[in-house]
């Protein structure tokens, strides 16, 4: 989940006053009509809304606030692993550096954890986080301070190698803080507009996160065709698929030299599933940016499910896309045939593909203890498979 699309939205006015930020609407529920809206016209229209909850991310009570109630939103509902992605160089400030940033998420993060394991019953498995940051698919020198001074400290240069230079210089960055143990980071990614700007872009960034045995997920497959998720498996080494929505969609290859577009994407679907890449399916959000599958049957994860591929569900956006990891896990069961050994399959798969800090000894202990809990409140509650 993104931690600037997931704030509350009472939190984002309260700040916004304090900050003296100016709303298209200062009530909840006017920022639910005109700006978190139930459905969008498309994906650039979605992140519009990132441009209000990032201008309050600018300093370190602020993000601490947000990432601990995050947490707190998240284990209040049953989450017991999360995920937190954020793009550091968006709230970068001349008082705000990288490292104060990441220590502010780290830091709220970590606070919620305490506080909810606490009081865990016995062989009850801990409340737990990791953290990835995000590089942009697009940026220009109006995006952030960050973003300002290093446009023009690269001036002479083509616009898109500055944006390469600038996922590179965040991958560098993480990997110089989790090693010198400043964060809990566990993985990188670049998000934003997908049409047009390919992950091949930031080849070299992946490469380093590679090198430096930094796990990869990029979002691809929401905006644009097959060959986008081929490119970010095959370039950028992705561990992780988000979204992985056009998959199937043959109508949405661009490429030329794809004659025969059937057979690509049931190869393109085999090698994945083979392979175990997990796409981190979104439902609510598919459903928002792309009016096609504002009908929730036409989601692609019916295919998904009958390729086997290896899939998790999330939330994308808590506050963008108004829902929840229970919200989401609800709309697949209403919406598809999954059975609950199918069901247990992919919540636990979750946990397996999960980029969580640490060895691997741990994690896969820590994995046993969920699988366990799990079965114990099935069994409760009458589950049979």
């Amino acid at each position: 989940m993104h931690l600037d699309g997931s704030l509350r939205l009472s939190t984002l006015i309260e700040l916004a006053r304090a900050k003296g930020l100016e709303l298209p609407a200062w009530t909840e529920e006017g920022l639910r009509r005109t700006v978190f809206k139930d459905s969008y016209t498309s994906l650039d229209e979605y992140l519009k809304g990132f441009s209000l909850t990032g201008a309050v991310m600018d300093d370190a009570s602020s993000v601490e606030r947000i990432a601990y109630e995050l947490a707190s939103d998240s284990f209040a509902e049953g989450v017991r692993y999360i995920e937190v992605r954020l793009a550091p160089q968006l709230h970068i400030r001349e008082n705000f550096q990288f490292e104060q940033v990441m220590a502010a998420v780290d830091s709220g993060l970590a606070r919620a954890r305490a506080e909810w394991n606490t009081h865990l019953e016995d062989g009850e498995p801990a409340y737990e986080y990791g953290i990835i940051v995000c590089a942009m698919r697009f940026c220009n020198a109006h995006f952030s301070p960050w973003y300002r001074s290093f446009f023009e400290m690269h001036r002479y240069s083509d616009p898109d190698e500055v944006i390469r230079l600038a996922s590179l210089e965040l991958v560098r960055a993480a990997v110089a803080f989790r090693d010198a143990g400043g964060a809990r980071i566990v993985g990188f990614d670049i998000a934003g507009s997908e049409r047009g700007y390919p992950a091949s872009n930031h080849r070299e960034a992946y490469e380093y996160a590679h090198r430096n045995f930094l796990h990869k997920t990029v979002h691809a497959g929401e905006a644009y065709g097959a060959e986008s998720i081929f490119t970010a498996i095959t370039k950028c080494h992705a561990d992780r698929i988000g979204h992985g929505l056009l998959l199937f969609s043959e109508t949405d290859i661009a490429d030329p030299d794809i004659v025969d577009r059937s057979k690509y994407v049931s190869d393109l679907a085999n090698y994945i599933a083979d392979r175990r890449i997990t796409v981190e399916v979104c439902l609510t959000s598919n459903m928002q940016t792309n009016p096609r599958f504002a009908d929730i049957r036409n989601h692609s994860l019916a295919l998904m499910l009958e390729h086997g591929l290896s899939v998790t569900f999330c939330t994308d956006n808590r506050l963008v896309s108004n829902t929840s990891v229970c919200a989401e896990l609800r709309l697949a069961l209403d919406n598809f045939r999954i059975s609950a050994s199918r069901f247990k399959d992919i919540v636990i798969y979750g946990f397996k593909r999960s980029f969580r800090y640490g060895s691997y000894a741990d994690k896969r202990t820590y994995v046993r203890s969920c699988i366990d809990w799990y079965e114990k409140v099935a069994r409760e509650h009458g589950v049979e498979y």
